[in-house]
């Protein structure tokens, strides 16, 4: 996916910026504790899709970049 997308989009609820899990084919929210997928290159930022991230792993786990 492109950086330069990532970099643009926002969390749907609180407009706070995203971090891209490539392993997970996910955009995570730190904020909201959501992670929103990437289907086929194209990010799902639709709060219906979104699944809770897990609250023991810490936000910035391995894997996530912004």
């Amino acid at each position: 996916m492109d950086t330069r997308l990532i970099d643009l989009l926002v969390c749907p609820i609180c407009k706070s910026p995203l971090s891209h899990d490539r392993e997970a084919r996910e955009l995570i929210c730190a904020a909201d504790r959501l992670a929103f997928p990437i289907r086929d290159g194209i990010p799902v930022m639709l709060v219906n899709e979104a699944r809770p991230v897990d609250e023991a792993a810490p936000p910035a786990a391995a894997g996530l970049s912004a």
